[in-house]
């Protein structure tokens, strides 16, 4: 346990190649943390270019939730929410997280998302299995932790941290499990680093969007419309970040969302970083292409309605 096998330079860089093609992803994914990752969950089921083989519920803490086990059991519950209006079975593919956070860098958490993520990431495929996270990357950091060698077979694809040049990395997601995101960038899995700061904040969306291409788009257009007319008391001149969806269009259209491979960045218990050299790549996105981003989900959501 936790002896990272290392990939070569030439493999870690054919892993992180753009995309092309229909993608399998395993989505992990706090689901009911706010509003976003349901727009998330819609949109991986819906885009003809990903094939979701699991969801996996992810624990979180807000004022949303009592705790990381309490916010993971309403994610999980949210997501049979989501599936019920798209007429989708969860029987096997919705799993549980984690109920807590990892105590420390070295030690796992056991869940059953945790061992069904190695379960996948050993089975054959063609091309990787992309984990796309979208919360606290605790299931995926602990998967990793029990079965290192999953790192040969996975790209990590994870909504979190800021942009290298910011003067701190402190954000929901990395923030609640700093432990688990120094797995993500020490264990040298191939990594896809979706930041929040400059890139995801840039893909926002509107109450009379949101009436005009969401509303009435079936029982799923309808729930995503009235959680996100209910997210805000005061609507006027205002604008509701979707962060997540941006993880799922860097797949479905790399140039969405632009991105250059560097070395990895050393994450420090404070939450900053720090740099060397030497340390093995990932990828990461500087910017994201709002327009494209909500004209394809929109487009998506009205075929299926």
């Amino acid at each position: 346990m936790n002896e990272f096998p290392k990939l070569s330079p030439q493999s870690l860089l054919q892993k992180l190649e753009l995309p092309t093609g229909q993608v399998s992803i395993v989505l992990d994914t706090d689901t009911y943390n706010e509003i976003d990752d349901q727009f998330a969950v819609v949109y991986s089921l819906l885009s003809e270019q990903i094939k979701v083989e699991a969801i996996h519920a992810a624990p979180f803490h807000n004022s949303r939730s009592s705790g990381p086990g309490d916010g993971m059991e309403k994610s999980y519950e949210e997501i049979l929410r989501l599936l019920e209006r798209l007429d989708r079975s969860p029987e096997g593919f919705v799993l549980r997280g984690s109920t807590s956070y990892l105590p420390e860098s070295k030690e796992p958490v056991a869940s059953d998302a945790a061992t069904n993520l190695i379960r996948l990431a050993r089975a054959n495929r063609e091309g990787p299995l992309y984990v796309v996270a979208i919360g606290a990357i605790t299931n995926v950091a602990s998967a990793i932790l029990l079965e290192p060698e999953i790192i040969e077979r996975i790209v990590v694809v994870w909504l979190g941290g800021q942009p290298h040049y910011w003067h701190d990395t402190i954000e929901f997601n990395l923030a609640q499990d700093i432990p688990a995101a120094q797995v993500i960038f020490d264990s040298g899995v191939p990594l896809v680093q979706i930041p929040c700061k400059n890139v995801s904040e840039h893909v926002r969306t509107t109450v009379p969007e949101m009436e005009r291409y969401v509303k009435g788009r079936g029982a799923i257009g309808d729930y995503l419309y009235e959680i996100f007319v209910a997210h805000h008391t005061d609507h006027y001149a205002w604008s509701k970040v979707i962060w997540d969806i941006t993880a799922l269009a860097w797949l479905i259209d790399a140039r969405w969302v632009p991105s250059y491979v560097c070395p990895s960045p050393v994450l420090t218990r404070e939450g900053t970083w720090s740099f060397n050299p030497w340390r093995h790549f990932i990828r990461v996105a500087h910017d994201a292409h709002r327009d494209a981003i909500f004209r394809d989900l929109f487009r998506h959501l009205e075929a299926f309605a």
